[in-house]
């Protein structure tokens, strides 16, 4: 089976929550959705998300660039891979370079695996089971009255751990807003909270020793910039709360930089920065060797097969934002994700709204 095409189209799917970070606000969800075409018949599926619409048509641009490079080529996930990361060592294999291979890889697996008739999840060696889930898409940064009510609303569709995005001007208003949603939800649900790396690392120490006091908080998600890695060891160090960085690693080899560090409690790669499955999978050997839980980052459609064959496999972030150019989206039940049993990922584009939403 070889590769006759490799083709994307960008969209703004609307998102039902809008979210408001410490770095900025999301009403849309700007997503490149990629088909893999072969010579079977058989068309692998993905998508990449971009935290806005002015990326999409350069992650596009090299998208288009590595289908011409790979075209006629047997589907090879792993030989896909090894090539395009040969073709763009001198560029560098990070950023949207990285977004663009991911996307191929996981359409390249979704083809492999449909090709021999069975779910990803059952190719990586692993069985359908539910994923626990915690529901990451809302609790941003708004008025506390909007917060307690979204808050119920979250934990009302069925989930036990929710996300509170912090990183306020001021620590006094973050840890108000920390007591308002453990207040409204209660002593039995999760909660996590993420910085989206707004602070710096004496200001982290200070919010991490109030939250400590506070207790009751799983994780605090990147408090400072994601690649400060001597900072972020040193926060792990000297808060009790644990601390979990990964979305933003770009590829295993800077999640093993990370490891080495000290830099986390926790680690949860993103199927577009790690490398897709294949850099998944080399991550996952990684946070085994290092005793590291690792949860996902975004792509809930993927992330529940790759978390599935994962051995330190923790939680997986539930968002819903390709929901509305998607088919069948994944199915929810009692705070699990429920892994797709079709053959490859499970992923089919909804034409109409894809029609609907196309950028």
């Amino acid at each position: 089976m070889r590769i006759t095409q490799i083709r994307s189209r960008a969209v703004a799917a609307p998102m039902r929550r809008p979210l408001a970070t410490s770095t900025g606000a999301l009403t849309q969800a700007s997503l490149l959705l990629i088909d893999l075409q072969t010579d079977a018949g058989v068309v692998g599926r993905s998508y990449l998300f971009s935290p806005g619409q002015h990326a999409l048509p350069a992650i596009a641009k090299l998208v288009e660039a590595m289908a011409e490079m790979v075209k006629g080529d047997e589907l090879a996930p792993l030989d896909i891979e090894r090539k395009l990361r040969a073709r763009y060592t001198l560029l560098g294999v990070h950023n949207i370079v990285l977004f663009a291979m991911s996307g191929i890889d996981m359409a390249a697996w979704d083809a492999h695996a449909q090709s021999l008739g069975q779910p990803l999840v059952r190719l990586l060696g692993a069985t359908h089971r539910p994923i626990p889930a915690y529901n990451s898409k809302g609790l941003g940064i708004m008025p506390f009255d909007r917060l307690v009510a979204e808050a119920g609303e979250l934990v009302g569709e069925g989930f036990r751990a929710v996300k509170l995005r912090l990183g306020r001007r001021e620590a006094r208003e973050d840890l108000e807003a920390l007591r308002a949603v453990k207040e409204a939800i209660g002593p039995d649900i999760t909660v996590m909270v993420d910085f989206n790396q707004v602070l710096t690392v004496a200001e982290a120490l200070r919010r991490g020793r109030m939250i400590d006091d506070e207790g009751g908080v799983y994780w605090i998600e990147e408090p400072i910039r994601a690649d400060d890695y001597a900072g972020a060891a040193r926060v792990t160090r000297e808060i009790a709360t644990p601390v979990q960085l990964g979305e933003n690693f770009m590829g295993p080899e800077q999640m093993a930089q990370a490891i080495a560090a000290g830099a986390c409690d926790y680690v949860m790669p993103d199927a577009e920065r790690i490398g897709g499955v294949t850099g998944w999978m080399r991550a996952a050997a990684l946070a085994q060797g290092a005793g590291l839980e690792m949860s996902s980052h975004l792509f809930p459609e993927v992330s529940c097969h790759l978390l599935a064959a994962t051995p330190t496999g923790h939680w997986l972030e539930y968002v819903d934002w390709a929901n509305p150019i998607l088919a069948q989206p994944v199915e929810l039940k009692d705070g699990n994700v429920l892994i797709s049993a079709r053959p490859g990922i499970g992923i089919a584009w909804d034409e109409k709204a894809v029609a609907r939403y196309a950028l």
